[in-house]
């Protein structure tokens, strides 16, 4: 039976308690990453990540955000385990700890793309769709994107036309590039190093979705066409698990576009489904 040491990132990136929330989110920012185990000389008590400072803007101290109750594997649990446990909680990341508790490692989705891709998972994308497919409309104002994606808690939709076909997917890092904020002011409300060699512009964008919950992110009266990436690529209903999984993998996506033989569009696959089919 294959286990997760076999398939994790061994000695993460962690964030040590006590800690605060700017050290924390200079980590995420120069590391490019949304969420890390969270440690107390090295015994793994929970995980951390950019929706936990969303949820708790006023707090500075790691142990008044973190999530004691995440959901953490053992190194040597089966890798369907931590597959079950990463569909049923809807989350990206596991910590992976010993038998003595000691966080060593993260297993993450990509490592699970990576994982069905290897054993050929051969079921067809449209039966493994489980999650709500929400078409925009190309002439839909950007800001209503904003404001979907808030409701429905989805980040990345596919963009249709008034014949329903696929024309284009937009995500909230589509969005990020059309903020204005500048990246200085950014780093400085956010409380970050001032050092720039410490952050990068594609790193904050991990953190930036903290400036649309706060509503401080102005974006242009524009449509979603003049938005979204264009010619998407997608996937067919028979197109099979592994090579959809192989498709997300190397091209750091989280989800594809399903189409017809005529391009129109039938639903959306995330990665989390084609993690279900090795549970």
């Amino acid at each position: 039976m294959e286990k997760v040491k076999e398939l994790m990132t061994p000695e993460p990136i962690v964030a040590e308690l006590p800690g605060n929330r700017r050290d924390v989110i200079n980590l995420m920012v120069k590391n490019k990453l949304t969420g890390m185990p969270v440690v107390k000389d090295g015994v793994l008590k929970g995980f951390v990540s950019r929706h936990d400072f969303f949820k708790n803007p006023d707090e500075d101290q790691i142990a008044m955000i973190y999530r004691k109750d995440f959901p953490s594997v053992r190194e040597d649990d089966p890798i369907g385990d931590a597959a079950r446990l990463m569909v049923e909680n809807n989350i990206n990341y596991l910590p992976v700890s010993d038998k003595d508790n000691m966080c060593v490692g993260i297993i993450t989705s990509y490592d699970m793309l990576k994982y069905v891709e290897q054993k050929k998972v051969t079921a067809c994308v449209g039966d493994v769709v489980r999650s709500p497919c929400v078409p925009i409309y190309e002439e839909t104002p950007i800001k209503v994107v904003l404001q979907t994606m808030k409701l429905t808690q989805l980040y990345a939709f596919p963009v249709v036309d008034k014949d329903t076909s696929l024309k284009g997917i937009i995500s909230d890092r589509d969005l990020f590039n059309l903020t204005s904020i500048n990246s200085g002011i950014v780093v400085s409300e956010l409380g970050l190093s001032d050092d720039e060699d410490s952050w990068s512009w594609e790193g904050l964008k991990n953190i930036m979705k903290l400036y649309y919950e706060e509503s401080k992110i102005e974006l242009p009266e524009i449509p979603v066409k003049e938005a979204m990436v264009k010619d998407p690529l997608s996937v067919y209903e028979k197109t099979e698990v592994y090579e959809a999984a192989r498709l997300m993998r190397l091209n750091d996506f989280a989800q594809l576009p399903v189409v017809d033989q005529v391009d129109k569009l039938k639903t959306m696959v995330y990665e989390l489904d084609l993690i279900s089919t090795v549970i």
